[in-house]
């Protein structure tokens, strides 16, 4: 995790640590990660719904974060009290049509918007092809949607 700072929210806090231990448990058993990546897997997935819910920006997950955002969405009954205590309304899974490649753009907009949210992010979960896309040391202090 490139960021820090102690103020930061996480993905574990906001889910709580029932919700949290289940997803990690379920990364590991079902996507073969190992505990300590599927528990920053299931952080990034509860971070990425709560951003999603008041994003000014299309939000679509990395290739690694898919998958909590899928053992999320199987929490069915913590899914929807999250969409509902976080945007008001339950968040559909909405995924592209015919299937095809994340669009790399979208997927640094999303982190970026997490970080911008107060959200520390795991850059090295942030990758669609191997390729890194949140990059925080090289846009951290500098203001969102600018130069």
């Amino acid at each position: 995790m490139t960021a820090t700072a102690n103020d930061q929210r996480t993905g574990r806090t906001v889910a709580g640590e029932e919700l949290f231990e289940s997803l990690a448990h379920f990364l590991v058993v079902h996507n073969g990660q190992s505990p300590e990546r599927a528990e920053q897997i299931a952080d990034q997935a509860v971070a990425f719904v709560v951003t999603a819910a008041t994003a000014t920006v299309p939000m679509v997950p990395s290739d690694d974060v898919d998958l909590g955002l899928h053992a999320l969405i199987l929490h069915t009954k913590e899914y929807a009290g999250l969409c509902h205590r976080y945007a008001g309304r339950f968040l559909h899974h909405n995924p592209k049509p015919g299937g095809g490649a994340r669009d790399p753009e979208k997927v640094a907009a999303s982190a970026h918007a997490m970080k911008a949210s107060g959200f520390a992010v795991f850059d090295d979960l942030w990758t669609v092809d191997g390729q890194n896309l949140a990059q925080c040391d090289s846009d951290c202090g500098r203001p969102y949607g600018q130069d």
